[in-house]
């Protein structure tokens, strides 16, 4: 908005887009006493043969001598207006944040593989933001004498700095011994943050604020005969991890099953021994006995070095069981003391279980070794 009076502009304003970082106001010759209006998102600079005189922030300010003391250099001999000519410049400056602002590797990044020796190609892209915190710097060092500066101009300047810093950076990142350009995908908030530090002095030289950097996405180089080989040796690792992983899991479910199994079987026998009214200890010297009875040369348990004696110490159930076991062992004993075969004629001829000798009919005790003959012999 410009209004015009007869020594020249009296109010200086600039309504423009967000694009737009620096604009130079067109009229150079004010008086004083004009009206400068700077916006909540701007910044305006006054300078003068390169040297800047004064920064307004959000306002309306009067150029005047009594404001602005450098001006007084400028301004000699009051017109009879109240108002003296100057010639000067004005930069209007956007401080708002640019968002959104695309950025990848201008070429892909090539690198060897740390583990198979292969040369790769990868490039990254993503996005940034950014916003102005000191118009000084920016109008000093990269508008100079230029009309304007937007978005699109300043990131071409920017663009250099942040493919020079994620280039090297990817080339170095890649050779790590753990990274595979497979899995290094999951790295991407630590390059993000890494990065960000390294790019963010570039923009602060300049007078801006890098208020973002993100690293979105990663460029790999499919259908590359080197990257497509790899790809195969790391699905087919992948898959015997996760086979070896499945096996373990079952081993670890059968020894569980096998442990519960056998849990339940103890239970189950402690509740048998309960009802029955035995311990455990009980059933061993149970079993053990039975084995001892079952065996053919006990038939006198003398031999065993087993007498009454060592059944006077065990309770009343566990001793009437020993005796049931004892009666059915010597019984089995005395039916397996004798063999019996059909001789000629019809006969039975009987022989002796201990020793082997024929004995004689009527026998009731083997003539050679003493053994006990039940029934008496038969021929």
């Amino acid at each position: 908005m410009f209004v015009h009076s007869e020594y020249g502009l009296d109010v200086i304003a600039y309504e423009g887009d967000n694009k737009t970082f620096v604009y130079k106001h067109p009229i150079t010759d004010f008086n004083t006493m004009s009206q400068l209006i700077v916006h909540e998102s701007q910044q305006a600079i006054l300078m003068q043969n390169g040297h800047i005189l004064q920064t307004f922030s959000a306002g309306r300010f009067t150029l005047d001598t009594q404001n602005i003391p450098l001006l007084r250099k400028l301004v000699q001999l009051p017109f009879p207006s109240g108002k003296t000519p100057f010639h000067c410049e004005i930069y209007f400056v956007n401080l708002t944040e640019q968002t959104n602002i695309l950025w990848g590797t201008a070429k892909p990044v090539e690198y060897v593989d740390p583990e198979f020796k292969l040369p790769l190609h990868i490039g990254a892209n993503g996005v940034l933001s950014f916003r102005v915190i000191d118009g000084r710097k920016l109008v000093l060092n990269l508008v100079g004498t230029e009309s304007g500066l937007t978005r699109d101009g300043i990131m071409q300047w920017f663009r250099n700095f942040v493919n020079v810093h994620v280039s090297t950076y990817l080339a170095q990142y890649m050779m790590r011994p753990n990274i595979s350009i497979f899995t290094v995908d999951q790295y991407l908030l630590d390059m993000t943050e890494a990065l960000r530090e390294r790019i963010a002095s570039n923009f602060t030289q300049y007078g801006f604020s890098l208020e973002k950097f993100l690293v979105s996405g990663l460029k790999k180089p499919v259908g590359e005969s080197a990257y497509e080989g790899l790809r195969r040796i790391f699905e087919r690792r992948k898959l015997d991890v996760e086979n070896a992983r499945i096996d373990q899991q079952l081993s670890i479910i059968d020894e569980e099953t096998l442990a519960q199994r056998r849990l339940i079987e103890s239970a189950s026998l402690a509740k048998k021994r309960n009802i029955e009214g035995y311990t455990y200890q009980e059933e061993r010297s149970f079993n053990t006995m039975e084995k001892m009875a079952e065996n053919a040369g006990i038939g006198e348990f003398s031999n065993a070095g087993i007498g009454l004696g060592m059944m006077a110490g065990i309770g009343n159930s566990l001793g009437n069981r020993m005796n049931q076991v004892i009666n059915q062992a010597m019984m089995a004993t005395s039916e397996k003391s004798t063999a019996r075969i059909q001789g000629e004629a019809g006969q039975d001829v009987l022989f002796c279980t201990q020793c082997g000798t024929q004995l004689a009919s009527g026998f009731r005790f083997c003539p050679k070794c003493g053994n006990r003959v039940e029934g008496g012999a038969k021929i």
